[in-house]
């Protein structure tokens, strides 16, 4: 619904606002996402997780957790050697899964409205 190379119309009231405004002057609702965020899987970012912790984080965007929970992991590897690694390493683990999948749903919620 461009009318020129910097106007649109706000999805919510109509109004004529920049084509690069994130939320209408008007009314006050967000608009268009970035075209740069895509949909992202859920059961991907959950696998991704499951088989290397930080991976699916990574997958939905979200670099700086990803690569923290890799370190994490990496010391709880560290820590099995007193025992304590085994108890904090499936819960780091279970929680990454757990975390790129809803955060999947999330950015698919966030892009449908």
């Amino acid at each position: 619904m461009e009318i020129g190379t910097d106007k649109v119309y706000c999805f919510s009231c109509g109004e004529m606002i920049k084509a690069e405004a994130e939320i209408c002057p008007k009314c006050g609702v967000r608009q268009k996402t970035n075209p740069l965020i895509q949909m992202k899987n859920p059961g991907i970012a959950a696998i991704a997780s499951f088989f290397f912790a930080g991976l699916g984080q990574i997958y939905n965007g979200e670099i700086g957790k990803g690569l923290l929970l890799i370190i994490v992991q990496t010391v709880n590897v560290f820590l099995m050697f007193v025992i304590i690694g085994f108890f904090t390493y499936p819960i780091v683990w279970i929680y990454g899964i757990y975390d790129a999948y809803t955060t999947a749903e999330k950015i698919n919620v966030e892009m449908i409205r």
